[in-house]
């Protein structure tokens, strides 16, 4: 992506979300996901009782149950039938098909996501029970810490980078990252390490849906709903900041719901500590995020990348929670990014009526093309989320005002007004005038009666 303004900017676009990928927008096409290791493979699994069959059937079992095609009762029965009273075996598959639980080509489906399972490692201390998604970079599998006896969500990168030292080193930047934050708004860190030429991260496991997936089934939030969402995001980023971190990557895809509505901002695969200066200087000129999200300054390549470029993609996600749309579209990223960088922004209550004009004067600085102009800090950022809840006065942010603009308009005003003054005493002389002409020559008139 290499064209006009960006002939000297690489742009590196963000994975998709690994949990999910709902009707994904333009520049942002789901990945192929492959499926897990299943811990029924080795006789039991978390619906209890021994199966016959080998992995390969158990994996096939599990996934037809994950997509909704039999129950797991059925699934057992299916197993069981795999004896017959004869003795002889019969290939569960087979008993699949002539139960009309799957087609010959929904198993052919089922057998290519069950053969990719093979090349997923087990991992000491986990569990596996199933795939929750994928993205460009990883993979993420749901597992049972066996120790603690908790859920817990692997995040695993995929052989074919294993031998790549620029991604293992993200890789694992992220999970170091993580681990220095503490935040109930933050997706936690528990571990990181590498099983044979595999590497995994492992994390805490939220069991909800993403805010991108709420956006696609609602088709937009409610504005109380994105400011509360909007301010929890904003207390991670606070709370990411003070450590020194920056996300780099705030989207919808990326900040995820729990069954009681606590966001949690996930994905650090692109955060950088904003003291290391030698990868600010390696990464110049390159643009790390998603071009719907990506802050001006960070499509720019700059080297000075700080809080407000958090807060303006926070800011880009606000606004597709208010208004169902993302603030800037194009037909191809790059021209996405350039209206990130010249278009002027649509103000969300002028998109969507009933908006406050409080709410959308937050967004509107959030998303200011300089970061100067924008809200400097998270902490000042909530201060006006709390205003705005609160029905009250914002302290930070209001509607942009020219004020030389307003100055040449009273100046305009000003010199009509000097004008028609003029005009009246110019009117006023002039009909004095013709009184006193008309005056004289009356005079003049009786004069000449009277030498008569």
């Amino acid at each position: 992506m290499s064209v006009g303004l960006f002939a000297r900017t690489k742009v590196i676009v963000s994975q998709a979300d690994p949990r999910s990928n709902p009707t994904p927008l333009p520049g942002e096409a789901a990945l192929p996901v492959s499926s897990s290791s299943d811990p029924a493979a080795s006789g039991s699994g978390e619906s209890g009782g021994s199966r016959s069959g080998s992995s390969s059937d158990s994996v096939i079992g599990r996934l037809v149950v994950d997509k909704g095609l039999a129950t797991q009762a059925e699934v057992d029965a299916a197993f069981a039938a795999m004896k017959t009273p004869a003795g002889q075996v019969k290939a569960f598959v087979d008993i699949l098909v002539e139960g009309q639980i799957v087609t010959r080509r929904q198993l052919a489906r089922l057998r290519t996501e069950a053969e990719s399972d093979k090349t997923v490692l087990r991992i000491p201390g986990y569990q596996m029970i199933r795939k929750l998604g994928a993205g460009a970079m990883a993979s993420v599998y749901l597992a049972k810490q066996t120790s603690l006896d908790r859920l817990v969500a692997i995040k695993i990168l995929p052989r074919r980078y294993s031998g790549d030292a620029n991604f293992i080193e993200r890789f694992y930047k992220e999970g170091r990252a993580a681990a220095k934050l503490s935040d109930p708004n933050i997706v936690g860190a528990f571990d990181v390490g590498q099983v044979g030429e595999q590497h995994f991260f492992v994390m805490e496991y939220v069991d909800g849906e993403t805010v991108y997936e709420r956006i696609v089934k609602a088709k937009r939030l409610t504005e109380r709903d994105a400011l509360t969402i909007t301010r929890q995001v904003a207390s991670a980023l606070k709370h990411a900041h003070a450590r020194g971190f920056i996300h780099r990557d705030i989207k919808p895809k990326n900040i995820v719901m729990t069954k009681s509505n606590v966001a949690k901002l996930a994905d650090l695969g692109l955060a950088r500590a904003i003291s290391d200066k030698k990868s600010a200087e390696a990464e110049k000129n390159k643009a790390f995020g998603t071009p719907y999200y990506i802050s001006p300054e960070q499509i720019r390549g700059a080297v000075d990348i700080g809080p407000p470029a958090d807060i303006y993609g926070l800011g880009a996600t606000f606004y597709h929670m208010l208004t169902g749309r993302v603030p800037f579209q194009g037909i191809n990223p790059t021209q996405v990014m350039q209206n990130h960088l010249s278009a002027e922004l649509i103000p969300p209550d002028q998109v969507v009526s009933g908006i406050s004009q409080s709410t959308a004067e937050i967004v509107e600085m959030m998303m200011k093309k300089s970061p100067r102009d924008r809200y400097q800090t998270a902490a000042e950022l909530l201060e006006d989320i709390d205003h705005a809840l609160a029905g009250e006065p914002l302290r930070y942010a209001s509607r942009s005002v020219d004020l030389s603009k307003i100055a040449t308009e009273v100046e305009g005003e000003a010199q009509t007004e000097v004008q028609t003054k003029s005009s009246q005493r110019l009117s006023g002389l002039a009909i004095g005038l013709i009184v006193g002409l008309g005056c004289l020559s009356g005079l003049l008139l009786l004069l000449l009666l009277l030498k008569k």
